[in-house]
């Protein structure tokens, strides 16, 4: 387990930085009209560029949806431009700037989206100076990675909150907590069961139609045949899994079951960390609130572990 960092600890990892190099954003657009952001900082490269993957649903480059604005990923990206590595972040196909990129949504997979991402570290490694790539992935961002990784050469794998285990035994979960009809419930997890055993369902409640619509099984479906453990098991990548004990999405039993697939994986489970990568308070609703709160810093402990694993490759 990873203890909350010490102002010794935090001062040792500020040396990652490079003082004073102040960052150039340019916008780009990828094949595919995908759009996104270059980061880079102006003063000396350390030659590595990391794509940085937002996570499920509406997610745009900066890792907010509509209506919720944290900046997470804007974040992470500044920070390690400001320790010299070069990043690019995107919309996804149908998200923000990147809406025009989609055709059907019964079209789109995950595999989509990580071919996607082979595409983007394409346009990174043609940057000037660039010798090496990584990837970060955060949420459902980091099983993207996992994909992605294995059609473009990387040379380190960062995954933030990255469920551990097959999507559907986690959204089994999360329907388990959720606060609806028991009526309602038994038709999800009914619903769940079906999908993940390969069947197209039409006979879908309209109050379960945001998350199970007709146009997104096929999405889903894909989803549920995937184990990220057994993807991270044959990727021989230096890799940290990092997750926040206050996540109320992700658990630490996903990060242990992706840190146990092979040896060589880094765990770093975080104490007060929640999803959006923020110290957080022990209540919900305050953990909740910190989802559209972009002023307040990333968790101190963030940035310095995954700085640890970057500048090291």
């Amino acid at each position: 387990m990873m203890a909350r960092p010490t102002r010794r600890t935090l001062i040792a990892h500020s040396a990652l930085a490079l003082p004073g190099a102040a960052q150039a954003a340019e916008a780009v657009v990828l094949p595919g009209r995908l759009r996104g952001t270059l980061l880079r900082p102006s003063g000396p490269g350390r030659g590595l560029g990391c794509l940085l993957l937002p996570g499920s649903g509406p997610t745009d480059r900066d890792g907010n949806q509509p209506g919720l604005r944290n900046d997470a990923l804007r974040l992470l990206a500044e920070g390690l431009a400001d320790a010299g590595i070069l990043t690019l972040r995107m919309d996804k196909r149908g998200v923000a700037a990147s809406r025009a990129a989609i055709g059907r949504e019964e079209d789109l997979t995950l595999h989509s989206h990580a071919e996607d991402a082979a595409r983007a570290l394409d346009h990174l490694a043609a940057q000037p100076g660039t010798d090496r790539l990584a990837l970060l992935g955060h949420s459902e961002g980091g099983v993207v990675a996992l994909l992605a990784a294995r059609l473009r050469p990387v040379a380190a794998l960062v995954l933030l909150a990255t469920p551990g285990f097959p999507a559907a035994d986690l959204l089994r979960r999360q329907l388990g907590a959720a606060p609806m009809p028991e009526d309602l419930r038994a038709a999800a997890l009914g619903i769940l069961a079906r999908l993940e055993a390969g069947e197209a369902v039409a006979d879908v409640p309209p109050p379960l139609m945001p998350l199970f619509r007709p146009s997104v099984q096929p999405y889903l479906r894909a989803w549920f045949a995937l184990d990220p453990a057994a993807l991270l098991r044959r990727l021989p990548l230096p890799t940290l899994v990092m997750q926040g004990e206050a996540d109320l999405q992700v658990s630490a039993e996903d990060a242990r079951r992706l840190a146990a697939a092979r040896e060589g994986v880094a765990l770093a489970l975080v104490p007060g960390m929640n999803h959006v990568l923020r110290d957080s308070p022990a209540d919900r609703a305050g953990n909740l609130a910190l989802y559209d709160r972009p002023g307040v810093p990333l968790h101190p402990a963030a940035l310095p572990r995954i700085l640890a694993l970057l500048v090291g490759v």
